[in-house]
């Protein structure tokens, strides 16, 4: 049995979004949809929770809205709702275990001024087992599965310091079920004046190594996918700008996260940039 596509709700706009979003991935891989919601008992519950109402009966409510949102929009998608009586960051970890696929909502930063990305987001990202993927709230997928539009991009950012197999391979199969182009992205910082090795190689020179280097690196995948458009860009400068820039034109940013960082619950200055500003939806796959 295929694993399920997850998210989590929690009756928020942005957690609306991400179901949306969610339902679609579920559809592209003819896949389950598992829809969350986790919610801990409180003596003193939020102000959401309206007068003469139980905690219980309104995180209930919040979860059938979610369910019958995603129903309206697919009718005939298969859905799994479940309501955890666990904190919302144990309980995503959890289920991270058992997904193809997380989702969940952010706010992220638009310019000066709105609001970081949610706690549990953060905790979740940093520590779940398999990818999770970042939705702003009102984001529709130009795509959705039947589109008809053209493909647009799943961009992946590529660090040669660090394993990036699982990170490529899960772009590459994101970009085939969405009929999109792939463009992996490498930025690097110059050599310094007594950096060994680099002869006398000039900034194109350089440049062209580095995305020879890029391309060997997903040359096996890209035999396994030859129908795939692949664009490989080596750049000089921060990978963050670069990457970001390029979100603006893409269906999905792709970046990763070496699990070594999860017991701290860091996520590295790429990602956290990514996750706060990007204005496409965020996959972050864990590597080893």
């Amino acid at each position: 049995m295929l694993r399920p596509v997850t998210v989590g709700v929690d009756g928020s706009p942005e957690s609306l979004s991400a179901a949306s979003w969610a339902a679609n991935e579920a559809l592209l891989r003819n896949a389950p949809l598992h829809i969350v919601h986790a919610w801990e008992w409180s003596p003193h519950p939020t102000v959401a929770v309206p007068a003469g109402t139980s905690q219980h009966d309104w995180a209930d409510q919040m979860l059938r809205e979610a369910v019958d949102h995603v129903r309206a929009l697919h009718p005939d998608l298969s859905i799994v709702d479940q309501q955890v009586s666990q904190s919302p960051v144990k309980a995503l970890h959890d289920a991270s275990g058992q997904s193809a696929l997380l989702v969940l909502g952010t706010r992220g930063i638009s310019g000066f001024a709105g609001y970081l990305v949610g706690s549990v987001a953060l905790h979740v990202i940093a520590r779940a087992e398999g990818p999770v993927v970042l939705v702003r709230a009102g984001h529709q997928d130009p795509k959705g599965a039947g589109a008809a539009a053209s493909p647009r991009e799943v961009v992946v950012g590529i660090d040669f310091d660090r394993p990036c197999d699982d990170v490529v391979a899960f772009a590459f199969e994101e970009a085939r079920l969405r009929g999109a182009d792939l463009h992996l992205i490498h930025a690097y910082s110059a050599p310094g004046p007594y950096a060994v090795g680099t002869g006398r190689r000039s900034g194109p020179e350089l440049q062209a190594e580095r995305e020879k280097t890029l391309v060997a690196a997903a040359r096996q995948l890209h035999e396994k996918y030859p129908d795939l458009t692949v664009t490989a860009t080596a750049s000089q400068g921060r990978p963050a700008p670069r990457l970001l820039r390029a979100a603006k034109e893409a269906e999905l940013l792709v970046l990763g996260r070496h699990r070594r960082d999860s017991r701290f619950g860091h996520t590295g200055p790429v990602t956290h940039a990514a996750m706060h500003h990007a204005p496409c939806p965020v996959a972050v796959v864990p590597y080893d």
